[in-house]
């Protein structure tokens, strides 16, 4: 197995349905959606979603029911566009269980607003790595960007358990990128469609010259939050060390995607982790975090100093 077995209360809401490698639940919102549409679409939707994340093989491993990835995805529809397609917002939210603890730490807290689809009710739900645009490439964006999502999760939750353990995943997370469907209205894929977007996340994560990002994830995962039990303050130091690494980062590159990625729902879990570490480790914590979550820095200095 890829991972220690920890035996948890979920503080995430996750699914019954029985599944592989993840416990996942999707929601599909549509109340921004013209009440001329009829809303069982998206019921249908959603229980197809569910079960395409649930009952796909993602890995070559063999998950135990404890050792699922909990994740939730918000399918917020938009606006439909024109018939059948949609523009949508979606919310993809991960943990990661902290050993010898009932908690779960926050993996992947991210919104992508460049979601357009076209769905049929009872459509099949298909995704093949090998033509990820099908006959469709509007209809195939959806699963596109479903199964990108599900890679990025599993490179994170494989590198937070050991070091370089997520390179597979995100690599297939690249192949997505680079097979992604292609048409009218279809965003979010490429360089030039933002600074921000899925093109962009698994750039970082797969260049080598941003190698200490994957270092980070083991040192604050693995090295830090699973160690607290036997040593705080060990365990905070390999934090500080983690965060080093970002700062390094940061330093040749401060608009780095991935940068800011790290850092989205982790807020409270940082003050709370070090409001009792030693005066120096606090100090040093809370320098670094300002400097890097600057969206959050007024909280590090209030409740870190």
């Amino acid at each position: 197995m890829h991972k220690i077995v920890i035996i948890l209360c979920w503080l995430f809401v996750s699914s019954s349905v029985s599944g592989q490698e993840l416990n996942a639940r999707v929601s599909v919102m549509a109340g921004q959606i013209r009440s001329t549409v009829n809303k069982n679409v998206f019921q249908t939707l959603q229980t197809a979603l569910t079960n395409f994340l649930n009952n796909r093989k993602w890995t070559n491993d063999s998950y135990r029911q404890q050792e699922k990835i909990t994740c939730n995805f918000l399918l917020n529809l938009t606006q439909d566009i024109e018939p059948n397609v949609y523009r949508a917002v979606l919310t993809i939210q991960a943990g990661r269980p902290v050993y010898n603890s009932n908690y779960i730490s926050p993996l992947l807290n991210y919104q992508d607003n460049d979601v357009t689809f076209k769905y049929v009710e009872f459509q099949q739900i298909e995704f093949n790595e090998s033509n990820i645009s099908g006959s469709d490439p509007t209809a195939a964006n959806l699963t596109a960007i479903f199964a990108y999502y599900v890679n990025m999760i599993l490179g994170l939750d494989y590198d937070s358990f050991s070091p370089r353990g997520g390179d597979a995943y995100f690599k297939k997370a690249q192949n997505i990128v680079a097979g992604a469907p292609d048409g009218r209205n279809i965003t979010g894929w490429k360089a030039f469609d933002g600074q921000r977007n899925r093109y962009w996340l698994s750039e970082n994560f797969n260049n080598s010259k941003y190698a200490l990002l994957h270092d980070t994830y083991y040192a604050y995962y693995r090295l830090g939050l699973d160690k607290m039990y036997d040593n705080e303050n060990e365990a905070r130091r390999q934090i500080i060390s983690g965060l080093n690494h970002l700062n390094t980062l940061y330093t040749d590159n401060r608009n780095l995607m991935a940068l800011q990625f790290f850092f989205l729902g982790k807020s409270d879990e940082l003050s709370k982790l070090f409001k009792k570490a030693p005066p120096q480790d606090r100090a040093q914590a809370s320098e670094l975090l300002q400097r890097l979550d600057i969206s959050n820095a007024s909280k590090y200095k209030q409740e870190l100093k």
